[in-house]
C-alpha cells in the first residue's frame, strides 16, 4: 500500500471525526431553534423506531420556536411523547396538525451543564483523531519493518500525519471555543 494512500486514508477518518463533533454540537441547544436539535430523536411509528426527521418536517417559524409537521396526523402523539422522553427540557404543545416546542431560557447552571457536554464531545471527537492516527503509525512501522518502506520515509510519513492529526485537533478545539462562546452568551 503507498505511503499516499495512508496519509489519505488517515486524514479521511480524521475528517469524518471532526464532521461527528460538528454534528454532535448541533444538536446541543444554545438558545437558538435549530432544527438539528431534534432530527435524530427516537420516534415509536409504524411498528419500529424512525428518526424524527423521517416521520415529520421539522421548521423553526422563530428563532425560539421549533414547529414539526407530521407527514402522518397518526403519528403525533408519538412524536410529542418522543420529544418529551428525550429530555432536552423542551415541551411540546399541539396546534392542530403541528407541534410547536418554544424553546426555553438557558438557566445559568443549564448552560454551565452544556459547556460540559460539549467538552465531552470534542474529546470523544479527539479520541476518534488519534485513534486514526495510532491507526496510520502502526501501518506505516509495519511497513518499514517488512522493508516495504524505507525508515526515512517513514518517519516523513509519521510526521505528516502528526500533522494532520494536530491540525483536525486545533479544529476541534476552535469548534469548542465557538460552541462555548454561543452557550455563555447571554
Amino acid at each position: 500500500m503507498p505511503i499516499e494512500n495512508i496519509l489519505s486514508q488517515a486524514k479521511a477518518a480524521m475528517a469524518k471525526a471532526v464532521d461527528h463533533t460538528i454534528h454532535e454540537f448541533n444538536t446541543i441547544h444554545t438558545g437558538k431553534a435549530s432544527p438539528s436539535m431534534l432530527e435524530s430523536i427516537a420516534v415509536e411509528a409504524y411498528g419500529s423506531t424512525m428518526k424524527l426527521n423521517e416521520v415529520a418536517a421539522i421548521t423553526t417559524p422563530d428563532a425560539r420556536t421549533l414547529s414539526i409537521q407530521p407527514f402522518d396526523k397518526s403519528t403525533q402523539q408519538a412524536i410529542e411523547k418522543a420529544i418529551q422522553v428525550a429530555n432536552l427540557g423542551l415541551n411540546p404543545v399541539a396546534r392542530g396538525a403541528t407541534i410547536l416546542c418554544p424553546l426555553p431560557e438557558l438557566s445559568g447552571e443549564r448552560r454551565k451543564e452544556l459547556v460540559k457536554m460539549t467538552h465531552n464531545l470534542a474529546e470523544q471527537g479527539k479520541v476518534s483523531v488519534r485513534a486514526a492516527r495510532r491507526e496510520a503509525m502502526d501501518t506505516l512501522k509495519k511497513m518499514e519493518k517488512d522493508k516495504e518502506i524505507s525508515e526515512d520515509d517513514q518517519k516523513r510519513a509519521e510526521k505528516e500525519v502528526q500533522t494532520q492529526t494536530d491540525t483536525f485537533t486545533q479544529e476541534i478545539d476552535a469548534l469548542v471555543a465557538t460552541k462555548e462562546k454561543e452557550l455563555t452568551q447571554v
